[in-house]
């Protein structure tokens, strides 16, 4: 008996599958740094300083964490499939994004939402005991509504996280999974990119600061996220009906099957090296640019002239998306035809970074970050579907992690001043930190199906992100404190009007924060040699290839 050819065996459809969850998640990476590379507009036009800042970003994954709400996720995912899920997460994240929006608009300010929220949620019982509330006494108002718009949207993303892992071993399961792991995050990672550039500009569109327009900018693309998980809803939908697969399980998910999954020494480990290697990364995008204000040299650019202009953050954007396409494409492509396109990618990658230097911007600066990453995330996704070696790469990527955090904390600041060689380390720091982050979606998220059974895969990526986001809602808090804490001459300089809250934006030392992400990258790297030495004692696969001869 011939096996019956379904969907996901025409090539063509199971990436079709793969683009419309991946844009989805384009979108929310988007919005889920809307504000980052605008945390000096949001001190100086609604007196968020970095403790406030951080508070907030950290909350978005404080409903995950304390009140669990990834593994209800997990349950959900694994009980009602993943259609149901998309759309669910989709609606999730839209409604948190809009409060999220209002909070930072004009009309809240002056409100009676906003005299409500100065007057409350500056005591939580239980939560403030414990040192983990994500509201503070002193805390604005605006940056408290908009903490609990960005929880909701954090249910929602984090559970869209686990959907979309969950889609693609739905779709790529004994084929290319690692390489469609790794392209769906090279993808979404462009959603950085685009925020770094077009954040700042919608905020000082017309030469009118409204830090609300950025946020609803994100906001219109998780609408079209939403419309992508209702694309797939019916793609996926065909094929169960090819396959007679149900959503609902025959053998439904109970709690027990918990302890199959917490009783796995690969798992905790994965897990370990997951919370570790994220919390070096995500929490340092959201402070990354305002790193790069403080510690490269910029001069201010004649409005007037080209470089100042929207159009050329247009045509950026443009050459950004001719680096990205021909580098993945190359990984495609006969040899012949692929040199041609890495040329045009280099080229363009240049083009790209002189313009970013030539516009005297932090946040154009740090847009490279997931360029380099586009391009090598598919050889290294191919790498390990055809030759494996998972855990070994995790390795590497720890360790270029701890350089390259070392780099900005005690290199950079040699070359305040220079502006030339300081922009230029700043872009193969940032390119090379980028790339190292490429080799978790390709060598890690593909791992998951070799530790745990088929039928809680859900429930081990829930847990999975339910741990990494405890370090997600930790370290932007975090370096927020530290950043106030080891700098406070200008804090009391603010305070004391001796600075304006614009210049103290652009005056903090990181080097405190980065020597932390660093530490991160360090114990990273010890559990990346224990997996790898436990992984050979008792044969979990991950150095093994994905696809089997």
């Amino acid at each position: 008996m011939t096996e019956k050819f379904t969907l996901r065996d025409k090539a063509a459809v199971r990436w079709t599958a793969l683009v419309l969850l991946a844009f989805a998640m384009f979108c929310s990476y988007i919005f889920m740094d809307i504000l980052s590379p605008i945390k000096d507009l949001m001190q100086s036009t609604r007196g968020w300083d970095s403790t406030a800042f951080g508070t907030m970003q950290g909350s978005e994954t404080f409903l995950n964490v304390f009140i669990f709400f990834l593994i209800f996720a997990g349950i959900i995912l694994d009980k009602m499939g993943v259609r149901f899920t998309a759309l669910l997460s989709g609606a999730v994240m839209l409604v948190g994004a809009t409060i999220n929006w209002y909070a930072v608009t004009e009309t809240f300010m002056g409100s009676g939402l906003e005299t409500w929220f100065n007057n409350n949620l500056n005591y939580i019982p239980g939560f403030d005991e414990l040192g983990i509330s994500p509201f503070y006494k002193g805390m604005p108002a605006s940056a408290k509504f908009a903490a609990v718009g960005f929880m909701i949207f954090g249910c929602g993303v984090e559970m869209a996280g686990i959907t979309v892992s969950r889609g693609i071993v739905k779709w790529f399961k004994g084929r290319e999974m690692a390489l469609a792991m790794g392209s769906e995050m090279a993808l979404a990672r462009l959603g950085v990119a685009t925020c770094m550039i077009f954040s700042p500009v919608f905020a000082k569109l017309g030469g009118d600061i409204d830090v609300s327009r950025s946020v609803a900018f994100g906001v219109i693309l998780l609408m079209i996220a939403l419309i992508m998980f209702i694309v797939y809803f019916f793609l996926d939908k065909k094929l169960d009906t090819q396959t007679g697969e149900a959503e609902e399980k025959d053998d439904p998910f109970q709690v027990k099957d918990l302890g199959k999954i917490l009783s796995s020494s690969g798992f905790w480990l994965v897990a370990l090296l997951c919370v570790l290697y994220y919390s070096a990364i995500f929490p340092f995008q959201k402070y990354a640019v305002n790193m790069l204000q403080c510690n490269l040299s910029f001069t201010a650019v004649d409005p007037n002239s080209f470089w100042a202009s929207n159009s050329t953050t247009i045509i950026q954007y443009l050459i950004m998306l001719v680096v990205a396409g021909t580098a993945f494409a190359s990984n495609f492509t006969k040899k012949s035809f692929q040199y041609l396109l890495l040329s045009i990618s280099i080229i363009g990658l240049v083009i790209f970074c002189y313009m970013g230097y030539m516009r005297q911007s932090a946040e154009t600066i740090f847009a490279v970050f997931p360029l380099l990453a586009v391009g090598i995330t598919p050889i290294l996704g191919k790498y390990v579907d055809t030759k494996g070696k998972a855990a070994s790469m995790l390795m590497i990527g720890s360790i270029l992690l701890i350089v390259c955090h070392l780099t900005f904390a005690f290199i950079l600041p040699m070359f305040q001043g220079n502006q030339i060689g300081g922009v230029l380390l700043a872009y193969v720091t940032i390119l090379v930190l980028g790339a190292s982050f490429s080799l978790v979606p390709a060598s890690l998220w593909p791992s998951v199906p070799k530790l745990v059974d088929q039928k809680v895969i859900g429930s081990a990526y829930a847990l999975i992100f339910w741990i990494q986001n405890i370090g997600l809602w930790l370290f932007p808090l975090l370096i927020g404190k530290i950043l106030d804490k080891t700098n406070p001459q200008v804090v009391s300089d603010l305070k004391q009007g001796i600075i304006t809250a614009e210049e103290a934006a652009i005056s903090y030392d990181y080097t405190a924060p980065l020597i932390m992400l660093a530490c991160l990258g360090v114990a990273a790297l010890i559990l990346g040699i224990v997996l790898k030495r436990v992984d050979k004692k008792k044969g979990l696969g991950l150095e093994l290839p994905n696809i089997k001869s």
